[in-house]
């Protein structure tokens, strides 16, 4: 890529908020301070508020995937797909590093651009086209993560209590414990929730190796294809494709996140140690972890049926000592990885252009998305299916449906970047005049493309069906055809509107820096 612009050149140096060019500033004095709460919203961060370093993303990233919700994705294609356990290793990884790829290529744009990744795939939507993915995106982190990582964290911190001879609260107190302390670190925002990925990494990437580690000892690892699964019909090839769109699945999910961790980088931060930084801590974090979950599910005297509690058969093999700490760990990399969601809930829900007047907008959005997330775990405690295919399936489903609407997106943001050239005014993505109707149709279409390839318990589309070996090539088709897509409707526009152009020039020739 060749650079970007952000905002106008007269907006370097002034922290006390205001419009500058069509730029609005985010207001308030922030910096590096951690015991604070973030003010503003989505607008753009000026260069004087800009810290960190490329590092940070890795621990970033590297902590919300050290927990039990990592290793459940490992479980599933053998448990429920009959996979063997080498070729799901293989395919896990496969999966995780395409995954990681995209969440490198998205976190260079936060420097660059210094607004949040659903404020910058405006640009490719439109203002109110972006609606659309802004929308599916509450949904699926607020609504969504949000409860599959608390009901987790419950869950561990009533076996912690159990195995520490602890007061052991209640299914639903204990979900609400974790919900609260979610909330008070997304509350606070970007520097808080940075330092707590940092400081929680030691201690979660010490007593994951260990659990790791013990595993591995107690595996089986020579388990071959389990024909007698339950949704075995694909065979060894179809359970292999489906582990690889799981963990794809998983690794993606944080890709609309990307720029959110990133933003506050200095411009003139390294893009390639940004990507690589990003990148490295989901590959490595995610890699292992669901690894290890393919060989927990291969595991004598583990059990996973529909009502069996999966943090209880993650400590089975494990030593006493670990049969204590690792629910623990496991409740504290289900917070750090709620903390991120519940925060880029509410940085998607103010990109919908909604308004919200009160100087800390964005914290109060999360705080509402933390109720939410209560209320749909607490549904899904409610109905006592929490194991692989419980309540029909809910885990492995949202997994399916999440990612079609994120290839599809991914489709439309990347291909717009890349005929751009690296190169977007800033002020573009807060017009709201912008229109791209091409983004939303191939947006639109990218997702129409993932349905023949469906693969999963509520609906088989007819690729999946004919040729069950396939597994789910959903993610493939949806990103193909929505990028396709978006080149073909937009060439006309060259790269860009004229109002990225025009605005090049007019950096260029008052100081602005490209890159």
């Amino acid at each position: 890529m060749t650079g970007t612009l952000g905002a106008p050149p007269a907006a370097r140096g002034r922290a006390a908020g205001g419009e500058v060019g069509g730029v609005p500033i985010r207001e308030g004095v922030y910096g590096e301070r951690v015991a604070a709460v973030e003010p503003g919203g989505i607008e753009y961060i000026d260069e004087s508020e800009r810290h960190g370093r490329p590092l940070h993303l890795f621990w970033m990233w590297a902590s919300p995937n050290l927990e039990f919700a990592t290793v459940y994705v490992g479980v599933l294609p053998v448990v429920l797909f009959g996979g063997g356990f080498w070729p799901t290793a293989v395919a896990l990884v496969l999966g995780t590093a395409l995954g990681s790829l995209f969440q490198g290529l998205l976190s260079v744009m936060g420097p660059r651009l210094g607004v949040a990744q659903m404020v910058e795939s405006r640009a490719g939507f439109g203002f109110f086209g972006n609606l659309l993915p802004a929308g599916l995106q509450v949904l699926t982190a607020g609504a969504g993560w949000v409860a599959v990582n608390s009901v987790s964290g419950a869950f561990a911190l009533l076996t912690f209590c159990a195995a520490a001879g602890l007061p052991v609260p209640g299914l639903v107190p204990a979900l609400a414990i974790v919900v609260l302390v979610e909330v008070l670190v997304a509350f606070a925002g970007h520097n808080l929730i940075h330092a707590i990925e940092r400081w929680v990494f030691p201690f979660l990437a010490v007593v994951f190796a260990a659990c790791t580690v013990v595993i591995f000892l107690h595996a089986r690892t020579g388990t071959g294809f389990d024909a007698t699964a339950a949704a075995a019909g694909g065979g060894p090839v179809g359970a292999f494709m489906i582990a690889v769109f799981f963990a794809f699945a998983y690794a993606a999910s944080w890709n609309p996140y990307a720029s959110d961790y990133s933003r506050y980088l200095p411009r003139s931060t390294s893009p390639a140690r940004v990507a690589l930084s990003a990148a490295l801590g989901l590959l490595i974090t995610c890699g292992i972890l669901e690894v290890a979950g393919a060989a927990l599910a291969t595991v004598a005297g583990t059990q996973w049926g529909i009502s069996a509690v999966p943090t209880s058969q993650f400590v089975k093999p494990l030593p006493e000592l670990l049969v204590v700490i690792a629910p623990l760990a496991i409740c504290a990399g289900a917070i750090s990885a709620n903390a991120i969601n519940l925060y880029s809930s509410a940085m998607a829900f103010l990109s919908m252009g909604i308004r919200i007047g009160a100087r800390r907008r964005r914290a109060i959005a999360a705080v509402g998305f933390g109720v939410v997330g209560f209320a749909v775990g607490w549904l899904v405690v409610r109905t006592g299916q929490v194991g692989p295919g419980g309540t029909g399936g809910s885990y492995e489903n949202f997994l399916f449906f999440s990612t079609y609407w994120i290839v599809a997106f991914l489709g439309v943001v990347l291909a717009d970047w890349l005929m751009r050239r690296g190169r977007l005014d800033t002020a573009l993505v807060f017009d709201r005049r912008h229109r791209n109707w091409p983004g939303v149709v191939a947006f639109l279409l990218g997702i129409a493309a993932c349905i023949p390839f469906m693969n999963q318990s509520l609906y088989v589309g007819f690729v999946a069906s004919r040729y069950p070996q396939t597994g789910d090539l959903s993610f493939a088709a949806g990103f193909v055809v929505s990028a396709a897509a978006y080149w073909l409707l937009s060439r006309g526009r060259a790269g860009g509107d004229r109002r990225s152009r025009d605005s090049t020039k007019r950096d260029r020739g008052t100081g602005g820096s490209v890159e």
